[in-house]
């Protein structure tokens, strides 16, 4: 649904219909999937000691005019009940997916479809970052897309975008191609 070098901002304005001031993203997805990883990258900050996050980080994170306020939650199943409660206010919600690891696909499905449910998602979009594409095992975030049915997700906007949150590649804050 996406092309791989999209950047962020202009993932944002395409679900949004316009690039606004300031963001509220929350950013979920199972545990070891890559969200702190890709947080931390689009902070520009070390990604060389990353330690599983057993409650939330925070970060405000600005360029062209643009302020992301980013909430990036742990992914362990004893954390996933808690989601629900940083949902309100949501301007978009970031799907994190390990592209590699086949064997967690039903259950990241599973979580994904739970949280389109929420009330105080409905509306909201969604990028779902399918992670991890530098691992020769990773799937295609097209082969992603079609086996978590996204297509059923009529009531939102919706991008799925294929990236390496090690390297960068697919989260840049602009598109290498404008």
């Amino acid at each position: 649904m996406g092309a791989p070098e999209k950047g962020l901002f202009s993932v944002i304005e395409k679900l949004k219909g316009a690039a606004e001031q300031e963001v509220r993203i929350v950013l979920l997805g199972l545990d070891n999937a890559g969200k702190t990883t890709l947080l931390k990258k689009l902070a520009s900050e070390d990604i060389s000691t990353i330690t599983p996050t057993q409650g939330f980080n925070i970060k405000c994170v600005a360029s062209n005019g643009m302020k992301l306020n980013v909430w990036d939650i742990g992914g362990q199943r004893k954390i996933r009940s808690f989601w629900k409660k940083y949902l309100d206010n949501t301007d978009l919600l970031i799907y994190v997916i390990d592209s590699a690891d086949k064997k967690r696909f039903e259950e990241t499905g599973q979580e994904l479809s739970e949280l389109v449910l929420e009330e105080n998602l409905q509306g909201v979009p969604i990028l779902i970052f399918a992670n991890k594409q530098d691992l020769a095992t990773a799937s295609a975030a097209s082969d992603i897309a079609e086996g978590l049915s996204l297509h059923t997700y009529r009531d939102r906007q919706w991008q799925i975008q294929a990236c390496s949150a090690l390297s960068g590649e697919g989260v840049q804050w602009q598109s290498k191609l404008g």
